[in-house]
């Protein structure tokens, strides 16, 4: 599904991408978003701003609204940009001159499946998860803590499919279109689509 949030005729998904300049990706853990994003802007040849980098801090801090809403801006300051990640308090920075949001939006299990795996891949490997914070994901944070990323995606899926769903989410930033993509066929579809037109 794609098409402008007032309610206009829909365009194919891919067409949507092709147009836009300034994309935000978005949705819940492990649903590809990242993945995604890095891919599209790639495509198009973009750069790609990874909000959860501009976010965290060594030892995993989090950055105040102080901090971290100067680096949004600053990394958003060009003309053309693919943006992965949600932070619905950064919408008048993020949405002020976006012109696509794509919210990818797999079923549930699926979703669950992917964070997991993903987060397991990480802490047996050890990597740094964001280059020069330092930060590792470890056993005992990311399955038996309160800041579980799984626990995470867990709880916040279906909020997540209500929000970015939901017309009334979009009315202080219009115009812009949003595309929906609710399947991995959709995704692959999307990326082969936006590929060809390149």
């Amino acid at each position: 599904m794609s098409g402008r949030t007032e309610g206009a005729a829909p365009l194919p998904a891919y067409e949507v991408l092709n147009r836009a300049k300034r994309i935000n990706v978005v949705g819940t853990a492990g649903s590809g978003k990242s993945t995604f994003a890095r891919r599209l802007a790639e495509l198009k040849g973009l750069p790609c701003v990874e909000m959860d980098a501009l976010f965290w801090k060594p030892q995993w801090t989090e950055a105040t609204d102080a901090e971290f809403f100067p680096k949004l801006e600053s990394a958003l300051a060009g003309e053309s940009w693919v943006l992965d990640g949600n932070y619905s308090r950064s919408r008048p920075i993020k949405w002020s001159r976006v012109e696509v949001v794509v919210f990818i939006d797999l079923p549930f299990l699926q979703t669950i499946g992917r964070v997991t795996a993903r987060t397991l891949r990480r802490c047996l490997s050890g990597n740094e998860v964001w280059r020069g914070t330092g930060n590792r994901e470890t056993f005992g944070q990311s399955f038996f803590s309160s800041d579980s990323v799984v626990w995470w995606a867990i709880q916040n899926h279906r909020s997540n499919r209500e929000r970015y769903l939901d017309p009334e989410y979009y009315a202080d930033y219009q115009p812009l279109d949003l595309v929906h993509l609710d399947s991995a066929r959709a995704v692959a579809e999307c990326l082969a689509g936006v590929a060809r037109e390149q």
